[in-house]
Parts: C-alpha cells; sequence; structure tokens
C-alpha cells in the first residue's frame, strides 16, 4: 500500500487530554473533530474508556485520546477509569492537561500535575477551561495558581463550549507535535464502533434524564444491531443497573422513563448512523457489577494489566 503523500513540514501526533471529571475533554474533542465521538454530560465521571477523536487537516493529523477524569475511585470500575488514563501519558506526543480555571485548583487538579511528575511525557499544554465562567477579578490568581501546580510548555485560557481561543488552543498544540505522515485515513473520525458509539448515547440519554447515584450504576451492553435495509437499522440494547430500585426508576411508572430516554438515543443515533433505526430497550439488573472486575470487563471495560 502506497504511503500517502502530505505537504512538507507536515505535523501529526497523538494528543492525551487529562483532567479531573467534569472539566470539559470530551466538549472540547467533540469540537475539534466535528462530530460526537465522546458523550458529554453535566455529571462526572461521563467518559469511562481511552477514545480517540481524530482531527485531519491538510497540515496536520491531530488523534486526540479522550479520557476518563482522574479521582478517587471508589469501586473496581473506577481503579479502572484512573487507571486508563493514567497509562495514555507516556505514549502521548503533547499532554493536554484540562482545568476548570472558573474555580480555585481542586485536590484532584493536585493530584494529576503530581502524576505528571513521576510519569514520563512529552510536553505539557495547560487548558484553562470554562473562562467564559471566570471573574474578572479571579482571572488573575486562579490562572497563576494552576501555572504554579505544572511548568507547562505553553498555556491558553479556553471556552470549549463557546469556542473563546479553541483555534489558538489548536495551533499551539499542533505546534508541539513532531513532523511526520498520517497515522489514520483523512476520513476517519474516531476508532469506535458504530454499536459501540450507539451504546454510549443511550448512556448518554440515560445520565440526562435520571438523577442521584442511578445513572452512575448504569451500563449498557448491544444485544442486536442489525441492517435491515439501506435506510433502517435494528438495534437491541440491554441497559443494566445494580439494584431493583434503580431498575423501577429508569423504567418509570407505566414505561415513561424508559421511552423518554429511548426516543432522544433514537434521535442521536440516528444522526450518527444517517438512516431510521428501530430501537429496542430492556433494563436488567446485575448487582454491585462495578465493584467486580470480571463485569467490569463483560460491559467492554478495558482493564489494564498490571
Amino acid at each position: 500500500m502506497a504511503v500517502e503523500e502530505v505537504p512538507p513540514g507536515h505535523r501529526a501526533g497523538f494528543v492525551t487530554v487529562i483532567g479531573r471529571p467534569n472539566v470539559g475533554k470530551s466538549t472540547l474533542v467533540n469540537a475539534y473533530v466535528g462530530q460526537k465521538v465522546a458523550i458529554v454530560s453535566p455529571k462526572p465521571q461521563t467518559t469511562r474508556g481511552r477514545l480517540l477523536g481524530i482531527l485531519t487537516r491538510n497540515d496536520a493529523q491531530v488523534i486526540f485520546v479522550d479520557t476518563p477524569g482522574i479521582h478517587t475511585p471508589k469501586h473496581k470500575l473506577g481503579e479502572v477509569m484512573v487507571e486508563t488514563a493514567r497509562r495514555t501519558i507516556p505514549d502521548a506526543d503533547v499532554v493536554l492537561f484540562m482545568v476548570d480555571v472558573s474555580v480555585p485548583p481542586t485536590e484532584e487538579d493536585t493530584q494529576i500535575a503530581e502524576l505528571l511528575k513521576t510519569e514520563p511525557h512529552g510536553p505539557v499544554i495547560l487548558a484553562l477551561n470554562k473562562s467564559d465562567l471566570l471573574p474578572p477579578a479571579h482571572v488573575v490568581p486562579h490562572t497563576e495558581s494552576y501555572l504554579a501546580l505544572v511548568q507547562p510548555a505553553a498555556w491558553m485560557l479556553v471556552s470549549a463550549t463557546r469556542g473563546d481561543n479553541r483555534d489558538k488552543l489548536l495551533d499551539l498544540i499542533i505546534a508541539h507535535l513532531p513532523e511526520g505522515p498520517r497515522y489514520y485515513p483523512p476520513d476517519e473520525i474516531t476508532d469506535q464502533q458504530e454499536r459501540d458509539i450507539a451504546a454510549e448515547l443511550i448512556r448518554e440519554q440515560a445520565l440526562a434524564f435520571l438523577r442521584d447515584e442511578v445513572p452512575h450504576a448504569i451500563a449498557v451492553q448491544i444485544e442486536e444491531f442489525q441492517e435491515r435495509s439501506a435506510n433502517l437499522a435494528y438495534i437491541s440494547a440491554t441497559i443494566y443497573v445494580e439494584k431493583e430500585s434503580q431498575k423501577a426508576i429508569v423504567i418509570g411508572k407505566d414505561g415513561e422513563m424508559l421511552r423518554k430516554i429511548g426516543a432522544r438515543a433514537r434521535q442521536e443515533i440516528e444522526a450518527l448512523l444517517g438512516r431510521r433505526v428501530y430501537l429496542e430497550l430492556w433494563v436488567k439488573v446485575r448487582k454491585n457489577w462495578r465493584k467486580r472486575e470480571a463485569d467490569v470487563r463483560r460491559f467492554g471495560y478495558v482493564v489494564p494489566e498490571r
């Protein structure tokens, strides 16, 4: 197979996006890629596994590695999420450390900064996100507090949602990537399969509609994914929870909550696939699945080798 020609000075590489939960990592990756490859939610710990979002331009290919938020884990799933994020750091050409600059550094931000002192890594770029929520009086003290945590090669105030300085941050990232050929075809935007993204889109809507601890106890497994015709896909999926009480909440009175989750998820999946979708959802209990490594593996989360 012939190697695709790229212009002189073309840059390409892997950018690990790390940060504590809910600082906007997936929002930024989706914005750069131009399509939803990572689900987003106001609830922390939405991203559970490592995924790629690939941005290809004429002058560069940036492979963003979106990672779970680094936090103090309370169960096996949490341990897997944190270890997955940690293991992406040494292989990255650039580490994009993302923080919420609208608040001072937290204990988890400090934990990540300490981690960067022990793990080998490439240049660190500090993305001070949510600058649109930052009161003017706090710009200097908050910025200085985060800069004191790490010695970044570069930093930028940015708003992933509103777009402030997003292009400038991308230019900074590309400037720190090595020169080289593309790793992926120009039309590829993620390493995920359609059925995996469909499962995540269903979980995203469960996160949107459900409250308290229930969303964190949810896993989604695609049972069937069939192309019924050129214009119709059939998907059967099971939503797993940890308790019978959670199952009742997900189903709702007369099935109303499950219908809401299914209707919104179907719209998102149809937008992804570009065709109509017939979606069937079921709800089952898998008691305390987040605490057992076998169940964490069963639901597709990669448990790093010790």
